[in-house]
């Protein structure tokens, strides 16, 4: 690969022109310019502004709402840059769409977070960067290299420097264990897990803490918030257990239906997300929702991919 940063280029759909513009803006670099419309049917019609022949390309889309055209952008905007000679091609999602339909776990279900990943590889994406997903195992699902970054390192810095004393990492349920721990292990607090049965899809039951939180300051973490269900029945049973206060933080927020207005309703003191996912105009107006930007920690990907070095130095 030409190291030569002439040979970078970076292009972005419509899904988050926000976060793009400032991961260009962090790597000094002007943004590839794509021209994309849809017609009256509702079909997406994609042109490349720029030459793109031997050139080291990223396209940067999450595929969030609406997420069957953002990702039909991405599929679209990949096989123009393969068309068009582009040398490499790697598909950046700071959100990975479908990623919680990840296994078969009731008869004749699709496992749709393969099909995303060989609509990936088919289209002709090379590697694929992303951030936080749903089950790291997703990454099986690929042929091409896969570079996997957390929003762990920006997270830590903003709870560091708040400094919140007698604080506990809280666990919403069982399968999030290892990234609470992790967040434990490098804040210096103690874990807790709150144990929880799902009835059904996005509809959250409680049913035990394990672990102390009485008196203590608890902070959920989770990988994203949806209906934000989870999220504050979790905040509930920690209140009931003596907690003192609760937080929350996640990378993706997805806060899809009444999300925002169960938190705004809440017993939570802040929720800490990403902009990985653009926020909506009703969250932008929370004070209890704050937003940290990824785009340095994407950019610093980006660098390291293309000049060859190591992608690993940017985890915690």
């Amino acid at each position: 690969m030409n190291h030569d940063r002439d040979r970078l280029k970076v292009f972005a759909g419509n899904a988050n022109p926000a976060l793009a513009l400032e991961i260009c803006e962090a790597l000094e670099l002007k943004q590839s310019q794509a021209k994309v419309k849809v017609f009256s049917d509702g079909e997406i019609y994609l042109q490349l502004k720029e030459n793109v022949r031997g050139e080291d390309v990223f396209v940067i889309q999450p595929t969030c709402t609406p997420v069957d055209r953002n990702m039909m952008e991405l599929l679209l905007m990949i096989d123009a840059l393969k068309r068009s000679s582009a040398q490499r091609i790697t598909a950046v999602l700071p959100y990975y769409g479908y990623a919680r339909q990840d296994r078969k776990d009731k008869p004749r279900v699709p496992i749709s977070a393969k099909l995303v990943a060989a609509l990936l590889e088919t289209a002709g994406a090379d590697r694929v960067l992303t951030l936080d997903l749903h089950a790291a195992q997703i990454q099986g699902f690929f042929d091409i290299p896969v570079d996997h970054l957390f929003a762990m390192p920006v997270m830590i810095e903003y709870f560091r420097t708040q400094g919140t004393p007698a604080l506990t990492v809280v666990s919403p349920d069982a399968g999030g264990v290892e990234r609470a721990r992790a967040f434990a292990k490098r804040l210096g607090a103690p874990l807790a897990i709150i144990d929880k049965r799902r009835e059904e899809a996005n509809v959250a039951e409680v049913m035990n803490v394990v672990g102390d939180v009485s008196g203590r300051n608890c902070l959920l973490v989770d990988d994203l918030i949806d209906t934000a269900g989870t999220l504050v029945k979790g905040a509930e049973a920690l209140l009931v257990k003596g907690a003192a206060s609760v937080s929350a933080c996640a990378t993706h927020a997805v806060l899809s239906g009444p999300a925002v207005s169960r938190i705004e309703e809440s017993e939570l003191k802040e929720v800490v997300v990403t902009n990985s996912i653009p926020l909506s105009e009703e969250a932008r107006k929370s004070s209890r929702i704050i937003s940290l930007s990824i785009a340095k920690l994407m950019a610093d990907a980006i660098r390291s991919i293309h000049d060859e070095t190591s992608v690993s130095t940017l985890f915690v």
